[in-house]
């Protein structure tokens, strides 16, 4: 095959590949500049083959505490859209959830009441994958159970769900997940995750 050929083709394919490439939005469901939660969630995406990974920070989509009187009188804030809009343009979404309490953290708690009233279907049904970490035993178990029970309710896809323990003990930043047997069970969940993208 002549030299230009070749070029035209393989120009055609990485442009191919782009077009197919799944994009993945991410986040921890934390507003801490160090969370565990926001590096577990870009962890998590960055093993999905051949995705765009769009990691959100929630510290950009802040708002005021959710309230009908504000509703009422001021309105949805515009960043309750943006952050729909970064859904609705996801083809899969990827949630790390921290623990305050035995719950959502408040900064996720609020934007989840706002976003929830731009519209009723809140997460668009896409396919998700949903996981929690802590620096104890637990691994956030509790939050997790809670966001999953919330989350798939009614919903047409099934959700994967992973419960990571002792995250400093157990993840490297280079290395990723140290622990074999989480990392095996992580990955079946990934797989999961990825079939139904």
């Amino acid at each position: 095959m002549h030299i230009t050929s070749i070029n035209s083709l393989n120009v055609f394919l990485y442009k191919l590949k782009l077009t197919v490439m799944k994009k993945i939005v991410a986040f921890g469901a934390s507003s801490s500049k160090k969370s565990i939660n926001k590096i577990l969630a870009n962890f998590a995406a960055k093993q999905i083959e051949d995705a765009e990974v769009n990691l959100l920070d929630l510290n950009d989509f802040e708002m005021p505490i959710y309230s009908v009187d504000y509703e009422n009188e001021i309105g949805i804030p515009e960043q309750a859209y943006k952050f729909k809009n970064e859904l609705s343009s996801a083809d899969g979404i990827i949630i790390s959830f921290a623990e305050h309490n035995g719950s959502y953290t408040a900064a996720f708690k609020n934007i989840f009441d706002w976003i929830s009233r731009v519209e009723k279907i809140v997460w668009f049904n896409k396919p998700m994958f949903l996981l929690a970490t802590s620096d104890g035993a637990r691994g956030a178990n509790t939050v997790l159970k809670i966001a999953h029970d919330r989350i798939s309710k009614g919903g047409q896809l099934d959700i994967p769900s992973f419960s990571f323990p002792n995250f400093n003990q157990n993840f490297d930043n280079k290395l990723g997940i140290m622990d074999e047997n989480l990392k095996i069970e992580f990955n079946s969940f990934i797989k999961s995750f990825s079939e139904i993208l």
